[in-house]
Protein backbone atom coordinates (compact mmCIF):
# COMPACT_ATOMS: atom_id res chain seq x y z
CA UNK A 1 0.00 0.00 0.00
CA UNK A 2 1.12 3.53 -0.74
CA UNK A 3 0.92 4.55 2.93
CA UNK A 4 3.76 2.14 3.69
CA UNK A 5 6.03 4.24 1.46
CA UNK A 6 5.24 7.57 3.16
CA UNK A 7 8.01 9.10 5.26
CA UNK A 8 7.94 12.34 7.25
CA UNK A 9 10.89 14.41 6.13
CA UNK A 10 11.25 16.38 9.39
CA UNK A 11 10.95 13.45 11.81
CA UNK A 12 14.50 14.03 13.06
CA UNK A 13 13.66 17.67 13.84
CA UNK A 14 10.79 16.47 16.01
CA UNK A 15 13.11 14.00 17.75
CA UNK A 16 15.65 16.74 18.54
CA UNK A 17 12.99 19.02 20.00
CA UNK A 18 10.95 16.45 21.91
CA UNK A 19 13.71 14.00 22.83
CA UNK A 20 11.42 11.17 21.72
CA UNK A 21 12.64 8.74 19.06
CA UNK A 22 10.19 8.56 16.18
CA UNK A 23 9.96 6.28 13.20
CA UNK A 24 10.09 8.23 9.94
CA UNK A 25 7.21 6.25 8.43
CA UNK A 26 4.16 8.46 8.77
CA UNK A 27 1.58 5.72 9.21
CA UNK A 28 3.48 3.88 11.91
CA UNK A 29 1.45 3.85 15.15
CA UNK A 30 4.22 5.51 17.17
CA UNK A 31 4.48 8.35 14.69
CA UNK A 32 0.70 8.87 14.49
CA UNK A 33 0.39 8.92 18.27
CA UNK A 34 3.14 11.55 18.47
CA UNK A 35 1.50 13.93 16.00
CA UNK A 36 -0.95 15.61 18.41
CA UNK A 37 1.57 16.31 21.20
CA UNK A 38 4.21 17.52 18.72
CA UNK A 39 1.79 19.96 17.05
CA UNK A 40 1.64 22.05 20.19
CA UNK A 41 5.39 22.15 20.75
CA UNK A 42 6.43 25.78 20.24
CA UNK A 43 10.08 24.77 19.86
CA UNK A 44 9.29 23.23 16.45
CA UNK A 45 9.45 25.56 13.51
CA UNK A 46 6.11 26.85 12.27
CA UNK A 47 6.20 24.96 8.96
CA UNK A 48 6.70 21.56 10.63
CA UNK A 49 3.86 22.29 13.07
CA UNK A 50 1.60 23.26 10.14
CA UNK A 51 2.45 20.03 8.34
CA UNK A 52 1.68 18.00 11.47
CA UNK A 53 -1.60 19.86 11.84
CA UNK A 54 -2.45 19.05 8.22
CA UNK A 55 -1.68 15.36 8.84
CA UNK A 56 -3.83 15.38 11.94
CA UNK A 57 -6.73 17.21 10.28
CA UNK A 58 -6.73 15.30 6.98
CA UNK A 59 -5.73 11.77 8.01
CA UNK A 60 -6.34 11.27 11.73
CA UNK A 61 -9.78 12.83 12.14
CA UNK A 62 -12.09 9.86 12.49
CA UNK A 63 -14.28 8.57 15.27
CA UNK A 64 -13.11 4.97 15.16
CA UNK A 65 -12.45 3.42 18.54
CA UNK A 66 -9.09 2.07 17.37
CA UNK A 67 -7.89 5.40 15.95
CA UNK A 68 -5.09 5.70 14.73
CA UNK A 69 -4.87 1.94 14.21
CA UNK A 70 -8.22 1.68 12.43
CA UNK A 71 -6.90 1.92 8.86
CA UNK A 72 -8.63 5.26 8.23
CA UNK A 73 -5.39 7.31 8.04
CA UNK A 74 -3.96 5.04 5.33
CA UNK A 75 -7.22 5.07 3.36
CA UNK A 76 -7.49 8.85 3.59
CA UNK A 77 -3.90 9.20 2.39
CA UNK A 78 -4.58 6.95 -0.61
CA UNK A 79 -7.75 8.93 -1.36
CA UNK A 80 -5.78 12.19 -1.19
CA UNK A 81 -3.34 10.92 -3.81
CA UNK A 82 -6.23 9.90 -6.07
CA UNK A 83 -7.87 13.29 -5.60
CA UNK A 84 -4.63 15.07 -6.53
CA UNK A 85 -4.44 12.92 -9.67
CA UNK A 86 -8.04 13.63 -10.58
CA UNK A 87 -7.30 17.36 -10.44
CA UNK A 88 -4.73 16.79 -13.20
CA UNK A 89 -1.44 16.54 -11.29
CA UNK A 90 1.04 13.95 -12.53
CA UNK A 91 2.92 11.61 -10.17
CA UNK A 92 5.85 14.03 -9.76
CA UNK A 93 3.57 16.96 -9.01
CA UNK A 94 1.63 14.83 -6.53
CA UNK A 95 4.88 13.96 -4.72
CA UNK A 96 5.75 17.67 -4.57
CA UNK A 97 2.28 18.65 -3.33
CA UNK A 98 2.30 15.99 -0.59
CA UNK A 99 5.75 17.08 0.53
CA UNK A 100 4.70 20.72 0.66
CA UNK A 101 1.32 20.20 2.35
CA UNK A 102 2.17 17.39 4.76
CA UNK A 103 5.97 17.14 4.86
CA UNK A 104 5.58 13.59 3.54
CA UNK A 105 8.12 12.14 1.12
CA UNK A 106 6.83 9.57 -1.36
CA UNK A 107 8.85 8.65 -4.42
CA UNK A 108 7.08 9.62 -7.66
CA UNK A 109 7.65 6.08 -8.99
CA UNK A 110 5.76 4.68 -5.97
CA UNK A 111 2.89 7.06 -6.67
CA UNK A 112 2.85 6.01 -10.32
CA UNK A 113 2.73 2.33 -9.33
CA UNK A 114 -0.08 3.05 -6.87
CA UNK A 115 -2.10 4.87 -9.53
CA UNK A 116 -1.65 1.97 -11.95
CA UNK A 117 -2.84 -0.46 -9.26
CA UNK A 118 -5.88 1.72 -8.60
CA UNK A 119 -6.84 1.72 -12.28
CA UNK A 120 -6.70 -2.10 -12.30
CA UNK A 121 -8.79 -2.24 -9.12
CA UNK A 122 -11.33 0.18 -10.54
CA UNK A 123 -11.54 -1.89 -13.73
CA UNK A 124 -12.46 -4.92 -11.61
CA UNK A 125 -15.11 -2.89 -9.76
CA UNK A 126 -16.49 -1.69 -13.08
CA UNK A 127 -16.72 -5.26 -14.39
CA UNK A 128 -18.49 -6.49 -11.23
CA UNK A 129 -20.88 -3.54 -11.50
CA UNK A 130 -21.58 -4.51 -15.13
CA UNK A 131 -22.28 -8.12 -14.15
CA UNK A 132 -24.56 -7.01 -11.30
CA UNK A 133 -26.39 -4.53 -13.52
CA UNK A 134 -25.31 -1.51 -11.47
CA UNK A 135 -25.28 1.04 -14.28
CA UNK A 136 -24.67 4.04 -11.99
CA UNK A 137 -21.69 2.44 -10.28
CA UNK A 138 -20.32 1.37 -13.62
CA UNK A 139 -20.46 4.94 -14.96
CA UNK A 140 -18.99 6.43 -11.79
CA UNK A 141 -16.13 3.93 -11.81
CA UNK A 142 -15.47 4.60 -15.47
CA UNK A 143 -15.33 8.35 -14.73
CA UNK A 144 -12.69 7.76 -12.03
CA UNK A 145 -10.65 5.49 -14.31
CA UNK A 146 -10.58 8.15 -17.03
CA UNK A 147 -9.61 10.85 -14.51
CA UNK A 148 -6.69 8.80 -13.22
CA UNK A 149 -5.50 7.73 -16.67
CA UNK A 150 -5.46 11.17 -18.30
Amino acid sequence: MIADKARFRASRKIERVTGVRLPDRVFNTAFLEAVAPAMGNRALDTRVREQLLNIHRDFLACKCRDNPNCGCPEKKFAKTILEYRETGLDHRQIADAILDEYGIDVFPADILSFLEEMVHTLEVVKEVARIEGKEGLMKETDRHIKAVER
